[in-house]
């Protein structure tokens, strides 16, 4: 049976219907009209229909401990209202016509039925941003849909290299570079299974945490073992790989560790086997093979995007790749003996692992004291000149390292971030704002291990973060009053009035708890766990950041398929009523995280 003429069934969260569920809801729904001035729906009470508006306006309602309404969103042709009623027995809202309203009635018993019937249409109903989230992201087109039934077996493995626990730190960098492999597998008595040392933690122990050299590498073993099965798919390691924070996994068979994985394997199965980024880095001698590289990386980012892959993941893939550019674009511009000189810094959403496509160059340079400057002042004029060649446009506020004021000493560097104790003016403000997301990519990481805790320690200043914490509530959620959308002319800008807010917020709520993750996502989990931030926020504003980044990086993929460049802005007419929705629940997030970080840090209207 046909559907009613205006009722689309081939729309969310319909699609999720299939064909005899849709038929069966067709066969069943019947036609409203409520002139304006009715109330459609009561609060407190059940509802015999779910709404489906075709024609009119509908506004809903609660009313306030005097009896006054408060009307809080508005409803237009296409909005469904009364789905809770329905299942729970009792509407949490009213809802009144605001005009005389057409309307498709779904029978409170059909719907109930389906909902037990299609358990993805149910989860729309149930579930929060995520699972909406994820349902909307159903049925994109994908031509890379076998990788994600690839085993982890069909990888290329790196061998197992296994040392005792008494192995000294030099002997095991020894060994790495032998078998030309990553990590260790350590073996120790005193443990059943083993544990794995990386090239990193060897680099650490030497260099943060001052071990001699003979030190034995057994305490510096990560344990338990984080492994996937040689039947598992790539895609389930690429997800361990991010949601535990590692770079690398060992494989078993059985229980038998055959070889590990890492990052660079995985991507390269997504990025396809003759554009084998992370190996081609790896390989590269001269700035034109590091070039070569990094062009391929948009592509990269539209494969793995076509994928499905969750934006946390995404990024921090990404911003894994782009660390590896800036690494061998600084050791090929640096001469040897001068490289543990500096320390290259990212700042910003690349500091943060939050980049996607290429945005401007945030970056900066520590120097040792004893540096001579004029070695790193031509360094960094090619570094700055080489990135821009690559595709990494110069910063318009000129945060690079070609600029002398972002590439100072060490000591030039705390008297900075002292002064910074009472920005002067809103760029003073900013300047530091980036700075704390700042992470080491190259050169000596101990010279900026010191400026790390010095801006930590910028937590303890109740002014300054109140200086800090206004711009949180800078720009408004492009809402309206009632809910709806409020693009300008050129669209809504989601960085400003969605990412922007959440990112900065979370950034002073984490300097004011003495947090020094410097990943949104991760700072939004630490907050919850310090108990700053409501565990349900948490998962919300999670949840949106997620939702505005893919829909930005959605927008700008398109732009760039017109042959346009890409921005922060998104046209809401382009997007599915799902993802209009989604964008709607993600932008009150975000007003509601504003209100929290206003009552966090005191701040007046």
């Amino acid at each position: 049976m046909e559907a009613p003429p205006g009722l689309d069934l081939s729309q969310p969260p319909f699609d999720l219907l299939d064909a005899a569920g849709r038929q069966r809801l067709a066969a069943t729904v019947d036609m409203g009209f409520h002139p304006r001035g009715t109330t459609l729906i009561t609060a407190g009470a059940p509802s015999d229909h779910v709404v489906v508006v075709l024609k009119g306006e509908v506004h809903a309602f609660d009313l306030d401990g005097a009896g006054h309404e408060r009307r809080f969103a508005d409803y237009a042709s296409g909005d469904l209202l009364g789905a809770w009623a329905v299942m729970a027995g009792r509407a949490r809202h009213s809802y009144r016509a605001d005009t005389d309203v057409v309307s498709f009635l779904i029978p409170a018993a059909v719907f109930r039925q389906l909902l037990a019937d299609y358990p993805a249409f149910a989860a729309w109903f149930r579930e929060g941003l995520e699972v909406k989230g994820q349902l909307a992201r159903r049925g994109r087109d994908s031509d890379l849909a076998e990788l994600m039934v690839t085993p982890v077996g069909a990888a290329q493995l790196a061998p197992v290299v296994r040392v005792p626990a008494s192995t000294g730190i030099a002997a095991a960098a020894a060994r790495l570079r032998e078998a030309r492999v990553d990590c260790l597998l350590v073996d120790d008595p005193a443990h059943p299974e083993p544990g794995v040392v990386t090239r990193t933690d060897l680099l650490d122990a030497l260099a943060r945490d001052g071990r001699p050299l003979d030190a034995p590498v057994g305490p510096l073993a990560s344990r338990p073992l984080v492994a996937q099965q040689t039947t598992d798919v790539l895609f389930q390691a690429l997800a361990t790989m991010a949601e535990r924070r590692v770079e690398r996994v060992a494989v078993r068979d059985g229980a038998t560790v055959v070889g590990t994985l890492g990052m660079a394997e995985v991507l390269a199965h997504y990025a396809g086997h003759s554009h084998l980024i992370t190996l081609r880095l790896a390989r590269a001698r001269t700035l034109e093979d590091v070039a070569e590289a990094a062009r391929d990386m948009p592509r990269l980012v539209r494969m793995l995007h076509a994928q499905g892959v969750r934006m946390p993941a995404l990024m921090e893939l990404v911003s894994a790749l782009n660390s590896r550019i800036l690494a061998r674009l600084y050791d090929v511009l640096v001469p040897e003996p001068a490289r543990q000189q500096a320390c290259l810094l990212v700042l910003g959403s690349e500091g943060r692992r939050e980049q996607l496509l290429r945005t401007d160059q945030d970056n900066a340079l520590v120097l040792a004291d004893d540096a001579d400057p004029a070695v790193f002042e031509a360094a960094m004029a090619r570094f700055s000149a080489w990135l821009a060649e690559i595709g990494y446009p110069p910063c318009p506020g000129g945060v690079m390292v070609s600029n002398p004021h972002w590439r100072m000493t060490a000591a030039q560097w705390r008297a900075r971030l002292q002064g910074w104790r009472l920005p002067a003016d809103a760029q003073a403000a900013m300047d530091l704002a980036i700075t704390l997301d700042a992470r080491p990519v190259a050169g000596n990481p101990a010279l900026f291990q010191p400026l790390e805790a010095q801006l930590l320690a910028l937590g303890g200043d109740e002014h300054l973060l109140h200086t800090m914490a206004r711009a949180v509530l800078r720009f408004d959620a492009p809402l309206s009053l009632f809910g709806r959308l409020r693009p300008d002319e050129r669209g809504l800008d989601l960085k400003r009035g969605g990412v922007f807010p959440i990112v900065h917020g979370l950034r002073c709520l984490a300097l004011q708890h003495g947090i020094a993750h410097r990943n949104s996502f991760a700072r939004c989990e630490a907050l919850v766990q310090a108990g700053a931030l409501d565990a349900a926020l948490g998962r919300d504003v999670a949840q949106a950041l997620a939702v505005l980044q893919r829909m930005r990086l959605d927008a700008q993929l398109a732009t760039l398929d017109a042959g346009g460049v890409p921005d922060n802005r998104l046209q809401p007419d382009t997007l599915r009523r799902l993802d209009r929705e989604l964008l709607r629940d993600a932008l009150r997030v975000v007003r509601a995280f504003q209100q929290h970080v206003r009552l966090a840090f005191h701040l007046v209207e």
